[in-house]
Formats: structure tokens, C-alpha cells, sequence
């Protein structure tokens, strides 16, 4: 059986922050927690969150530096943050 191709898409995403933390927040309507891989460095951040017809990627550059050992997340009802 082969297997349909997802089409890429870029998820809606809101960025903000104050001078303690950043807060990030990814919609993946449709995603499973345990397919979504998150990845985090001092400058970015990049997911990508296959659905079923559709594989949500994306990669975004912060304006200032993080430490992502702190990073935490939570998945409720599509959104990321």
C-alpha cells in the first residue's frame, strides 16, 4: 500500500515575550501529542507535526538568546505552547 503524500504546511504561531520568558504558542489542529517533535536551541525553535492529511513544519529564529534546557510545554486541544 502506498502511503499519501501530506502537504506541507506552515502552522499559525504567536511569539511573545517580557524580559523573564518567551512564550510560544503553535496551532496543530488534528496532531497527536506523541507525533509532535519540537526542537529548541538558543535562537530557534523548529517542529514538525504530521496530521493525516496535512504535515505541519516550521522554523522560527527568536530575537534574543534562550536557554532551552528550562523550555516547557504543554499540548491541550491543538495549541502548543
Amino acid at each position: 500500500m502506498v502511503e499519501k503524500a501530506r502537504i506541507p504546511v506552515l502552522p499559525t504561531a504567536c511569539v511573545y515575550h517580557d524580559r523573564e520568558k518567551y512564550t510560544i504558542e503553535v496551532e496543530l489542529a488534528g496532531v497527536a501529542k506523541k507525533d509532535i517533535d519540537f526542537q529548541m536551541s538558543e535562537t530557534t525553535f523548529c517542529l514538525k507535526a504530521p496530521r493525516n492529511d496535512v504535515e505541519y513544519f516550521g522554523c522560527w529564529v527568536l530575537a534574543h538568546d534562550v536557554d532551552p534546557n528550562k523550555a516547557k510545554a504543554t499540548f491541550k486541544n491543538g495549541l502548543l505552547t
